[in-house]
């Protein structure tokens, strides 16, 4: 399972590192140290807060999430295989984006929950980039 630095996460949620560095502290998403020490949250545990996060609304406080040309760099929160078609959704900040492709680039991708993924969005086209 892929896991994120306090900084790679705070990215990924669209806030400072001090503000994830706060929730950490207070015990809203879970941490543990890797091997060299550095406190890192499981992907999975990071794409649950992610959706809570954005459901909950933001804190004043808090720098809003920007795109930048139509690009969302976030986490994947949910993979829906069918026998040819996949649905992938993405928590990019406060934005969930969903993205219909087939389950072989899914496959080909290695896309699963807890992966950093960059959706880029294209008139009514949701492309989908791993990490």
């Amino acid at each position: 399972m892929q896991s994120y630095t306090i900084g790679q996460a705070a990215r990924l949620l669209g806030v400072s590192p001090d503000t994830a560095r706060r929730w950490a502290d207070a015990g809203r998403v879970a941490t543990h140290r890797d091997e060299g020490g550095r406190r890192v949250i499981d992907g999975r545990d990071l794409a649950a807060f992610s959706v809570e996060l954005a459901q909950s609304g933001t804190d004043e406080d808090e720098t809003p999430y920007t795109s930048v040309r139509n690009a969302f760099p976030g986490i994947v929160t949910a993979v829906k295989l069918g026998d040819v078609a996949a649905q992938v959704e993405i928590q990019a900040g406060p934005h969930r984006l969903v993205s219909l492709l087939t389950r072989e680039a899914v496959e080909e991708l290695g896309l699963e929950v807890g992966m950093r993924a960059t959706a880029r969005v294209k008139s009514t086209n949701v492309h989908i980039d791993r990490g």
